[in-house]
């Protein structure tokens, strides 16, 4: 009797592993389906470490495939990443991931990539200093000593004349401008001058952006009517700033023009 209780023990035994077994599969997915592709603020990444790659992601919505490996990180050890596009997807395995759309500084090397592979960058400078001045001046001056490095490029923390990072090329105008010196970091330039309303602000302000107000990430000379000169990825240029990838943060008025 015991024999066959045991024998009726292992039977069901093994009619139910299999089951279980189909269950932990029955959220794989036959593709790879993409959620959301949406703009994001420029943001600055750097590898956290030397694994991974970027990809060219084709195909469609419900059909997305992994198409070629773009560039291996392992031989980007000092790059700094601008991530502008994200996007889920949901992989084969059922599994849901978030990628970035990056692209170098030099605009040479981009792609898709896995988020966990990256860390934001630390905005700290070797120049660091906390001074800041408030001066007076007219709105020309600032106009003109913008408008005079138009077209210059991009560099992570470029002071000028040659090439500028955001608040590197603010630094450099507001002191050509004014003789007036202003912090290093978008950060502390946002934190060290009077804030103003968007509905207040004037030519001649600082405009910031980034996801809040303890975490600046970019910062542009604002002109009026929603337009500001900037230092990013494409150089010193005049560009919108109510667009979706700014996400505008606040003003700040380090002088007083006229």
């Amino acid at each position: 009797m015991k024999i066959k209780q045991i024998s009726l023990a292992v039977a069901f035994a093994a009619a139910v592993v299999p089951a279980l077994s189909v269950g932990t599969t029955a959220h794989a997915n036959s593709t790879n389906t993409i959620l959301s592709t949406t703009s994001m603020t420029n943001t600055a990444y750097v590898r956290k470490s030397t694994t991974g790659w970027t990809y060219n992601l084709g195909g469609t919505a419900s059909n997305m495939s992994f198409g070629k490996k773009t560039h291996y990180l392992k031989n980007y050890p000092n790059t700094t990443w601008h991530a502008t596009q994200k996007r889920y997807i949901v992989k084969k395995n059922g599994v849901k991931y978030l990628y970035y759309y990056v692209t170098n500084g030099r605009g040479t090397a981009s792609g898709w990539i896995w988020h966990g592979y990256l860390t934001p960058k630390s905005y700290a400078h070797t120049n660091t200093t906390s001074v800041s001045t408030t001066g007076n001046g007219t709105y020309a001056s600032i106009l003109s000593a913008a408008k005079s490095q138009l077209g210059k490029p991009y560099a992570y923390g470029g002071n000028g004349p040659s090439a500028f990072d955001c608040s590197g090329f603010t630094k450099y105008v507001f002191s050509k401008a004014l003789g007036q010196t202003l912090p290093r970091t978008a950060q502390q330039q946002y934190n060290s001058y009077t804030h103003v309303s968007a509905a207040n602000a004037q030519p001649g302000d600082l405009i910031f952006f980034g996801t809040s107000a303890a975490a600046i990430t970019h910062c542009g000379i604002y002109l009026g009517n929603n337009k500001m000169i900037d230092a990013q990825l494409n150089g010193v240029i005049t560009e919108a700033t109510n667009v979706s990838w700014w996400h505008t943060v606040g003003y700040s008025r380090p002088a007083t023009l006229s």
